[in-house]
């Protein structure tokens, strides 16, 4: 793949564009909603929703044509300069295949989001060769409660908002968090998240290395096997967003779906792996997926470290695919080139 279209960065007083191209929630919780809104507008920026971003169908926001109309009317209006997804979902990859490629490549503006937004990653990096934006949502950071995690919102900043561009190292975070308090019953209003102390990063496999971003939520990376949208990661950071989902991901799970991936040689190929905090697990299931992580990559070489602040846990750090990432063990960090 040739070289790809960064974004420009955007300034205060220009607009963000919130859309819901898989899951539908927002009627149930508009205050998130509302929420994340004035975050924005309390940044600096403006904002603008999607003509069917607020509605729900069943488990999404609308019929597939919906969907990728505010998709289509995001990206050709000229005041978005970022558009950013409500939340994830499951159903991403029902729209890829009827996104408008040359239109989303004529008008490179952020695409940030995660989870099964994966999907979108992927096939907007691989079709019309833009860089997105692996990061928050507006209803899970931009609208938590009482304002969006000082972590998250820093390193969001140091990627998407015009300013300084120089490298940075990304630390972990001191405290986190995956306890959900019930938006929909507006439990989430009463009181802040408990945060935990943060035991840091930690190395499966030592070592330095460095290599263009890509991965996500390891679900949707393997629904874009064997499709025109997978990304050969010869030379990648790869780093993989691990969740608990009832009856769709629980341990069993993500080690087979480990299993997809190393049949298709991504852990030979690759230089380097980041693996997310897992979240939803408790300390136990955590402790044995990491036991589990630790045999299934006992033989790879390339440096491997756990416990990032990527995707389900909060709080996150932003990563643009095909930026250059390095790993070094004998520093603990993350470094963004």
């Amino acid at each position: 793949m040739g070289k790809l279209i960064i974004p420009p960065r955007i300034k205060k007083g220009e607009y963000v564009g919130f859309v819901s191209p898989s899951a539908g929630p927002s009627p149930l919780a508009m205050h998130r909603i509302e929420n994340a809104k004035k975050a924005l507008e309390k940044l600096g920026y403006k904002v603008k929703i999607g003509k069917k971003a607020l509605q729900s169908r069943g488990d999404v926001s609308g019929t597939i044509e919906e969907r990728v109309s505010d998709l289509h009317d995001m990206f050709a209006d000229p005041e978005i300069r970022m558009i950013m997804c409500t939340i994830g979902g499951n159903d991403s990859n029902q729209l890829i295949k009827h996104l408008d490629y040359d239109l989303i490549r004529n008008n490179p503006k952020i695409f940030i989001g995660y989870s099964d937004i994966t999907v979108f990653h992927y096939a907007i990096q691989s079709q019309a060769g833009l860089a997105t934006y692996y990061g928050p949502c507006a209803m899970t950071q931009f609208g938590e409660y009482p304002e969006v995690l000082p972590y998250t919102l820093k390193y969001f900043n140091r990627e998407v908002v015009a300013g300084d561009d120089t490298d940075h190292e990304i630390p972990a975070s001191e405290t986190w968090t995956d306890e959900f308090l019930n938006w929909f019953k507006k439990e989430d209003l009463k009181r802040a998240r408990t945060l935990k102390k943060n035991n840091g990063y930690e190395w499966i496999k030592k070592g330095v290395a460095e290599g263009s971003a890509l991965g996500g939520a390891i679900l949707s990376v393997n629904h874009l096997a064997g499709t025109k949208y997978w990304i050969d990661p010869k030379g990648a950071i790869f780093f993989i967003d691990i969740l608990k989902e009832n009856d769709l991901l629980n341990e069993n799970a993500v080690f087979s779906l480990l299993t997809d991936l190393d049949n298709l040689d991504v852990f030979e190929k690759i230089n380097g792996l980041i693996i997310s905090r897992p979240a939803g697990f408790s300390e136990e299931e955590t402790s044995r997926l990491k036991e589990k992580v630790l045999s299934f990559f006992e033989n790879k070489k390339c440096p491997i470290l756990f416990n990032a602040n990527i995707g389900h846990t909060d709080p996150i750090a932003t990563i643009r695919y095909g930026q250059k990432i390095r790993l070094d063990s004998s520093r603990d960090v993350i470094t963004m080139v």
